[in-house]
């Protein structure tokens, strides 16, 4: 009987062997196979078999985003890109009202989000604003320095990728990133997000026209806080005539050093 138990064991541990030799075999001929498969269905796969790369932020920075043409910070809470010429293709643009948000990737960022913008994205006219204090974005490390560095003292904001004047969107943690204050809202000497998103609310409640909109955070490799944003609009019915922007903006605060793999921060050297 002694000598049967140790055969059965000898045999079963040869068949498991062989299984994940088999199993090794298949993997590696999948991953093989990706090459010749469409992207978006090799990009499942490559989900399937672990195979995301930076925490599964490519999403973060499509190839419309190049990294080496934008300038480093200079004291200008933004830059623009490409001329003021959005990177829309023919076929985004459209007169029907829509808000696409990117699903979180694994580190929980944000990705890029897109849409159609009038009156019928924006809120109602006597719609208030809800809370947003419930959604703890990606890099959320708070910290309190005097007003004369950050005006209110708290350096982060949950920030809207698209603001709420323009989406109606409160707490969708598919749109809020952390940002500091400065990125957000600037400060006296100059304006930063809110600028922008004024200007298309104003045009849309005047014509009565759409915007073609798009936000892309950027973040570097696995950081947790994007080193800043692109915002494109179009405004579609007079074919960019009143709206037409391309610009980056900078996730800086003057004054204040930034870890952007983590989200602390110290006083600036």
């Amino acid at each position: 009987m002694a000598y049967r138990r140790r055969k059965n064991k000898h045999t079963a541990v040869k068949v498991i062997a062989t299984l994940l030799v088999i199993i090794t075999a298949l993997l590696c001929t999948a991953c093989a196979a990706l090459d010749f498969l469409p992207p978006e269905i090799a990009e499942i796969f490559n989900s399937f078999l672990g195979n995301e790369e930076d925490g599964g932020g490519k999403n973060n920075v499509p190839e419309y985003v190049d990294l080496d043409s934008i300038p480093a910070y200079s004291d200008n809470a933004y830059v623009v890109i490409n001329s003021n010429k959005p990177f829309f293709k023919e076929s985004d643009y459209t007169t029907k009202a829509y808000e696409n948000y990117s699903e979180l990737d694994s580190l929980g960022r944000c990705g890029v989000v897109m849409a159609c913008l009038g009156k019928e994205t924006m809120p109602e006219k006597d719609e208030e604003r809800g809370k947003i204090n419930n959604v703890t974005p990606s890099g959320w490390v708070q910290k309190e320095y005097s007003n004369d560095i950050v005006s209110g003292r708290w350096l982060y904001n949950r920030c809207h990728l698209i603001g709420w004047q323009l989406s109606a969107e409160n707490d969708n943690e598919r749109n809020l990133i952390t940002g500091t204050r400065y990125f957000n809202a600037g400060n006296a000497e100059e304006q930063g997000m809110l600028l922008f998103e004024n200007m298309v609310a104003d045009y849309i409640k005047e014509t009565d026209n759409h915007v073609l909109y798009r936000v892309t955070p950027v973040f570097e490799g696995n950081n947790l806080v994007a080193s800043g944003i692109l915002m494109e609009a179009y405004s579609v019915e007079d074919e960019g005539e009143g709206i037409c922007f391309n610009v980056y903006f900078y996730n800086v605060q003057p004054g204040v050093e930034i870890n952007y793999a983590t989200g602390e921060s110290k006083l600036a050297d």
